[in-house]
This record gives structure tokens, C-alpha cells and sequence, in this order.
């Protein structure tokens, strides 16, 4: 948590910074998950979206073993959630086959939570099996390690992605967890080179970047069921409810196609020297919180693949697996 921040200097705002949704030739991106409806045939009709981007693997992969003991399911219960698995799988895989052929780029993304991260990057690739040309997204809500991955944790996955696939994916986060890995970049030096997707529900955003190792958003989530209405919406895409999220790209159609899948690290920069901050560690939550001051982590090398914030034997006797 920062606790204190020293003034910067002001940032003169930019085409990006206040509705850029309403420039004509910044690109549109919808993102979606499996209960948000879709008619196809109107939402391609709006040829400002350049992308469509889909929820692909949650979690750790699921068992969905219907013999012993359930946690209190009953063994139909359990038949229904594979059931839910099977169907939602089934239309991640249509959505991509419509979207690829109507020409539209397309990215999936991973649902992070606590838990083996190594596991979590094969479900998802497992799932979503990316091809060379789409963006891969780790999706991390919070800082939170009883709710979410850890940002520990993420640093691992990412590596594992990159690791099996020669790609590292863009990280998609809100503003509040974007500015404290920028603040400890030197911390998470995989994570706060990644390419961000940044979810903020506001008319602008004058000041926020460059934050850290970002100059700038590569895609910013600015309308979702929180911030649109019946009566009042940022953006309204075709064939979609208000429960859609909408997104907007810093350019135009072929420069947002030129860069889509690169899966490259940003350069990385050396921390500002007016940053005067505290850390708070992460500890469970019977366990009192512990401020202590950050400390100065040695220097980034350059192109990190981080597969394990641990020993090999450490690793492994907390089962691990790679690949």
C-alpha cells in the first residue's frame, strides 16, 4: 500500500487521456465472458471494433470426479458443474471460430486465482490452446493473495507462459493494483514490464501514465455493467446487453494488428527518484500486519523468464509441476 507519494510533475494531457472512445479512429476491443449475450450479426456491423477478447480458463483446472467425496456436493451437483465446464468451453471455441472468420483479432484471458500458478498457465493454455497470431491476458483483480494470485505467484505463471509458448501475455488489472506494481517494479520486474490492459470507469485519465515502466495503456476498459445503463452509457456496441465491456486502443485498426501478439517485455526504467513510500506485506489474515520499508532489489536483468520464485527442491516438494 503507498502511503505516501511525492508530487510529480504535471503530465499536459493527450488525445489518449479523455474519451478516446470518441475519436473515430482509435480501435474498439469487446471482451467478454460465457453469460454475456451476443447477436452477432449486429455487434459486427460497428466497424470501429477491431478485436473481440474472451474469457477463456478460471482458476486451477477442475477435477469434476463424481465418485467419493464432493465437499458436500451432492453427485448430481457435480455432474452439472461439468456439465457448465463442457458447454462453456464449447462456446469459447465457437465465439473464436465467428470472430477469426468475420476477420476480427482475438485474445483470451485467465481468471487468476490462489493457488499453483504453474498449474493455472496449463489449464489455460490448456484451454485456450492461443495460436501464434492471438493475445494471451492474466487477468489479476487485486492484491489480495486470499482472494487472488499473488503477484509472486503471477510473476510465475507469466514466466510459465512464456516459457512454453516463446510469449509473454499482457496483463489486464485495475488502477489501484497497476500503480502498486509500478511502485514496486524492481519487486516484480516480469509483471511491471508486461504490456497493461487498464481497466479504469472514468471519462479520463490525465496524470495516471507514464506509472512506472508503462508510457501508456495498451488497452483501457472504460465501460462495463458498472458504469452503463439504460440511460446512460460511455458506448453502446451492437447485439450486446449493458453488460458488455468495451475497451479502446491508443490507435487504429492496422497499428493495433501490428502489435497484438508480440508478447514482448516494455523496457524496463529505473524507479522515480521522488517515490517516498511504505510497504505493507501481504500476511494471512489471522496474522497482524507488518509495515516495514521497501528495500532496494538488485538491478533487472534483461528479459527475465521467471518459472519458479523458488528453489528447484523447494518447488518441488510444494508440487509444482512444469509443463
Amino acid at each position: 500500500m503507498l502511503l505516501a507519494l511525492a508530487a510529480g510533475v504535471p503530465q499536459q494531457a493527450s488525445a489518449t487521456d479523455t474519451l478516446p472512445w470518441k475519436d473515430p479512429s482509435n480501435a474498439l476491443v469487446v471482451d467478454a465472458y460465457e453469460l454475456n449475450t451476443i447477436d452477432w450479426e449486429s455487434l459486427l456491423s460497428d466497424k470501429r471494433i477491431a478485436a473481440f477478447i474472451s474469457k477463456a480458463s478460471d482458476g486451477l483446472p477442475e477435477t469434476f470426479d463424481c465418485s467419493g467425496d464432493h465437499g458436500g456436493d451432492t453427485v448430481a451437483h457435480c455432474r452439472t458443474m461439468w456439465r457448465k465446464y463442457s458447454v462453456s468451453r464449447e462456446l469459447f471455441q465457437t465465439r473464436r471460430l465467428v470472430a477469426r472468420a468475420a476477420g476480427l483479432l482475438w485474445g483470451s484471458y485467465h481468471l487468476a486465482r490462489p493457488g499453483n500458478p504453474i498449474d493455472q498457465a496449463n489449464h489455460f493454455l490448456d484451454y485456450a490452446a492461443p495460436k501464434d497470431d492471438e493475445m494471451m491476458i492474466l487477468d489479476i483483480e487485486g492484491i489480495d493473495p486470499q482472494k487472488f494470485m499473488s503477484l509472486e505467484d503471477a510473476q510465475i505463471f507469466a514466466g510459465h507462459i512464456r516459457a512454453r509458448t516463446g510469449r509473454y501475455p499482457v496483463l489486464y488489472t485495475n488502477h489501484n493494483t497497476a500503480r502498486y506494481i509500478a511502485a514496486y517494479r524492481n519487486d516484480y520486474p516480469v509483471l511491471a514490464r508486461l504490456p497493461i490492459w487498464y481497466a479504469r470507469y472514468k471519462p479520463e485519465v490525465k496524470g495516471v501514465f507514464p506509472m512506472g515502466n508503462w508510457d501508456n495503456y495498451l488497452l483501457w476498459q472504460f465501460s462495463s455493467g458498472s458504469n452503463c445503463g439504460k440511460r446512460r452509457c460511455p458506448y453502446r456496441v451492437p447485439g450486446t446487453l449493458t453488460d458488455i465491456d468495451v475497451n479502446v486502443a491508443p490507435m487504429d485498426k492496422p497499428e493495433l494488428a501490428k502489435i497484438w501478439a508480440q508478447g514482448n517485455l516494455l523496457p524496463a526504467r529505473e524507479p522515480d527518484p521522488p517515490l517516498i513510500l511504505a510497504k505493507i506485506e501481504m500476511m494471512p489474515r489471522e496474522a497482524p500486519v507488518v509495515c516495514v520499508a521497501s528495500s532496494g532489489p538488485p538491478p533487472l536483468a534483461f528479459d527475465p523468464v521467471v518459472t519458479s520464485s523458488v528453489p528447484r527442491r523447494e518447488a518441488n516438494a510444494r508440487g509444482y509441476r512444469d509443463f
